[in-house]
């Protein structure tokens, strides 16, 4: 399910690369993206919900914990 998540996200969000963490239907996502950096915590939340909700309604996601950097945040972790 993780490949799945990350798949699903990346090709929905341009420019986003996806970490995507846990097992089962519990996950945690670092989404990399400027354009998702520059938004307020809810707004991002809420782009990130809009791909996962189906997912989410129908029991294969339970949870989701979501952290957001910018690329150069990202790359500065690494």
């Amino acid at each position: 399910m993780r490949a799945e998540v990350k798949s699903l996200l990346e090709q929905n969000i341009p420019g986003a690369y996806v970490v995507v963490e846990g097992e089962g239907c519990d996950f945690l996502l670092s989404v990399v993206s400027d354009e998702l950096a520059a938004l307020s915590p809810i707004k991002r939340q809420q782009k990130i919900y809009q791909h996962l909700n189906p997912w989410i309604a129908d029991g294969r996601i339970h949870a989701v914990t979501m952290k957001f950097f910018s690329q150069a945040e990202w790359a500065a972790r690494t």
